[in-house]
C-alpha cells in the first residue's frame, strides 16, 4: 500500500512541499522523511484509505518545522536569506507564474500553505483543515486574506 502510495503521489507531495519550503532539495528531503516515518510505522496505520491524508498532513507538518527551524537560524546568525528556487526550475516558468510565486513566497506560512493546498494540489475546504489541522472557518478566512493579500502585491484589484 505504502509503495503503490508513494508512486501515486510523491510527486504532489514534493510539489506541495517545495511551495511550503521553497527549494526542491528541502521538499524532496521532507518527503523522504514522510515516507520513511510512515513506513517504520506501517503496522500501526490501520486505516489505508486514510494513508493520502496522512501523508499531506505530515508533510505540511514537516514544513513547518522546517521554516521554524530556519526562522530560529536566522535570528542566531541574522544573515539569513529566503531559500531561492533553482535556476532550472526559474527558467522553465514564465515571467507571471514566477512573480505569482514570488508573491506567494512573502505570505505568512499558514495563508501559503492553505493557497498552496487548495489551488495547487486541488484539495477542497474539508481536506486543507485536516491536513493543516486547522477549521474550515479559518481554511475560508486565511484563504480570503491570502488572496487579498497575493492581489495587493501583484497590483490587482479584488
Amino acid at each position: 500500500m505504502l509503495t503503490a502510495l508513494f508512486a501515486d503521489h510523491h510527486v504532489s507531495l514534493v510539489r506541495l512541499a517545495l511551495l511550503v519550503v521553497g527549494d526542491r532539495p528541502t521538499a524532496e528531503d521532507v518527503v523522504q522523511d514522510v515516507f520513511t516515518a510512515m513506513h517504520a510505522r506501517l503496522e500501526r496505520l490501520r486505516d489505508h484509505d486514510r494513508m493520502l491524508p496522512y501523508a499531506r498532513r505530515a508533510v505540511v507538518n514537516k514544513c513547518r518545522t522546517v521554516l521554524r527551524r530556519r526562522r530560529l537560524a536566522g535570528r542566531l546568525h541574522r544573515h539569513y536569506e529566503p531559500p531561492v528556487w533553482s535556476a532550472e526550475s526559474a527558467a522553465l516558468l514564465g515571467e507571471e507564474h514566477r512573480e505569482v510565486l514570488a508573491a506567494l513566497r512573502e505570505l505568512p506560512d499558514r495563508q501559503r500553505e492553505v493557497l498552496v493546498l487548495r489551488f495547487y494540489l486541488g484539495l477542497d475546504e474539508a481536506q486543507i483543515a485536516e491536513a493543516a489541522r486547522i477549521s474550515r472557518g479559518t481554511v475560508k478566512s486565511t484563504s480570503s486574506r491570502a488572496l487579498a493579500a497575493l492581489a495587493a502585491r501583484l497590483g490587482e484589484e479584488e
